[in-house]
């Protein structure tokens, strides 16, 4: 085994290495500001500290902006705009519409069917958008059917992180690993390759949270599970005598400590008055207001008004009349990556003007159990976040159907538009052109691309908001990082000591520990970052024991894809974690077991495919 010592340019590439791995933990940084940062001090260091040997330059900042022209990049952000196509234009409604039906009939055969048909739509697609569309289904059969929805979300998204492994597409991070190793000069993958292994143990795992994960779950209520209305419409008249009477409407305000919500003032029948703090209040007056049973009651009684409801002005509210909120409904709106609330606030967004919704309450998904405090509409959302929402019915249709926001309101209501049958047309080209190696994916998918926005499939706007600034930031960086590994000799440094260290264990064994290794890490930071790190060192350790590399290169694809047990290994996770009312110790409940079954059964089927 050849030794190598490395040099100040590898221990400090090394050194950054772990910085951002540390980076990329740290929730209150963005992803893509991490991922900046470790590109600076790369292209900075080497531009300042020029890496060369015999008077030539081995490696140089230039080289570091490769990864922004990277082909599985390219790949990578042309699937993500195809797939918002097939997510805009409702085209996988049908399926959809099937797994709706089968809830209402036979729900735990229903369970497998949405495990499986999840599963096999994760191989050609990213899986967020189907964790989208299966979201509302499981939480309105859970409505109706009465079963708790906490114990099928989990298994449902586990579920197509699971079947995103068996194809070159199935997800970022196998692109990305496949590109990769071809940079590297190992075997060119095909889109099927290993779709054989991830069968046969993907198949095990399917049955697991089929039959055993919803026993492992405990009845989580959704955070925001009441069904009924909070906020109600009312109407506050002005009393002769009372509080109001001949007060200004900021002095009414002022009264009410500035917690009154006045929607309009009306005098007569035809007479509306403008909400000026000027406006002298007279008896008989009536204040539009929307607010809880409790708020209103207290209005009354601070003001000296008589409360009546929105539509009956003949009886008073109280005990025999209790306040009514006709037509008026609750949904929760999940906050995910690309829709018009995510890194914004209510305010900035607009939201109440322009959906006509009123938010009562937001549920964090990162700190579930902490009060959300100040106004809400000045808080900054970020994906997973869970916003409750009341209004009219049209109002939350009109939301769901606009396709730019996941609405959980218990209905199977999906958008379907006629460009639905192009839009699977088209993407069966591109999975088929690359399947069958009439083109490269990168080229199948940006021609798919290119027939989207022709056909009117896709508008630029929705391409737009597809695609991830922290996918791409974070795979340009990563790339950058297992460029400089290789180039200063720091990879073969780390597989050479790998080697050794487990020297007395057979190849299958070490071949096992590594992919553990990158289980472990794609838990803990990104899985495109293992990836990119981990796919270099893994050739490194082939070459060292002199066997082939594909099994090792599986390995990494395998062991960064399985981000089961946090809920911050995988984006679709965290939608899951809010709208399902998990706790972070439920992924640990499920995606321990779920990670050791996988672990094993790759452990065990590589070495008999690859012959180690």
């Amino acid at each position: 085994m050849q030794a190598i010592t490395p040099d100040a340019h590898g221990i400090a590439v090394l050194v950054l290495t772990v910085v951002a791995l540390f980076l990329f933990t740290r929730d209150r940084i963005a992803l893509e500001s991490s991922a900046l940062v470790i590109l600076i001090l790369l292209v900075a260091g080497f531009s300042l500290f020029p890496y060369e040997r015999d008077g030539s330059t081995l490696l140089g900042p230039i080289d570091f902006f490769a990864g922004f022209g990277n082909e599985a990049l390219v790949a990578i952000c042309a699937l993500m705009m195809v797939g918002k196509a097939l997510e805009t234009t409702g085209a996988l409604q049908p399926l959809v519409t099937i797994v709706g039906r089968a809830w209402s009939s036979r729900p735990v055969l229903a369970l497998l069917v949405t495990l499986v048909a999840g599963a096999v739509l994760s191989a050609f697609m990213n899986n967020t958008p189907i964790v989208v569309l299966l979201m509302p289904i499981i939480v309105g059969a859970s409505l109706r059917s009465k079963f708790p929805v906490s114990g099928v979300m989990m298994p449902m998204g586990l579920a197509t992180i699971v079947g995103g492994m068996s194809t070159s597409i199935g997800t970022s991070t196998n692109l990305l690993v496949v590109g990769i190793s071809q940079d590297l000069g190992m075997h060119k993958f095909s889109m099927f390759e290993w779709v054989l292994p991830v069968a046969i143990v993907g198949g095990v795992a399917i049955l697991f949270l089929w039959l055993v994960a919803p026993k492992l779950l405990p009845d989580r209520a959704p955070p925001m599970g009441d069904t009924s209305p909070r906020v109600f419409s009312a109407q506050l008249h002005v009393k002769e005598g009372g509080f109001a009477d001949g007060k200004s409407l900021s002095e009414v305000l002022a009264k009410a400590d500035g917690h009154l919500r006045i929607d309009k003032i009306q005098r007569s029948d035809s007479l509306f008055l403008a909400k000026l703090p000027s406006v002298i209040l007279q008896p008989g007056d009536r204040l539009f207001v929307k607010d809880s049973p409790e708020n209103l009651k207290h209005f009354e009684q601070l003001l000296g008004a008589t409360l009546f409801n929105i539509s009956d002005v003949e009886h008073p509210v109280d005990e025999q009349t209790p306040l009514k909120a006709e037509g008026q409904q609750l949904a929760e709106v999940v906050v995910t990556r690309g829709s018009p609330l995510h890194l914004r606030s209510l305010a900035a967004a607009r939201f109440s003007t322009s959906y006509g919704l009123m938010p009562l309450a937001l549920h964090r998904a990162r700190a579930p159990s902490s009060q959300v405090t100040g106004d809400l509409n000045l808080i900054r959302l970020r994906a997973g976040d869970v916003l409750l929402v009341q209004g009219s019915s049209e109002a939350i249709s009109s939301l769901k159907d606009s396709g730019s926001m996941l609405v959980l309101d218990g209905t199977t209501n999906l958008p379907h538009t006629h460009n639905a049958k192009r839009a699977l047309t088209i993407m069966g080209f591109v999975i088929a052109a690359a399947a069958f190696g009439i083109l490269p994916i990168s080229v199948s998918a940006l021609v798919g691309l290119g027939l989207m926005i022709a056909t009117g499939c896709l508008s630029w706007r929705d391409a737009g908001s597809a695609l991830s600034i922290p996918v791409v930031m974070i795979i340009v960086a990563a790339l950058a990082l297992g460029k400089a590994l290789v180039g200063t000799g720091m990879a073969d440094y780390l597989a050479i000591s790998f080697v050794a260290a487990a020297s007395a264990l057979p190849t299958p064994m070490i071949l096992s520990a590594f992919m553990l290794l990158m289980t472990l890490m794609t838990n803990v930071v990104s899985n495109n970052a293992a990836a990119a790190i981990g796919t270099p060192i893994a050739v490194s350790i082939a070459q060292q024991l002199g066997v082939s590399p594909e099994p090792f290169i599986l390995a990494v694809l395998f062991g960064a894809n399985m981000s089961f047990a946090t809920p911050y290994g995988y984006q679709t996770n965290l939608l899951i974690l809010s709208a399902g009312g998990y706790k972070f110790s439920d992924f640990l409940r499920v995606g321990i077991p779920l990670t050791i079954i996988m672990w094993i059964g790759f452990s065990l089927i590589l070495p008999v495919l690859y012959t180690l």
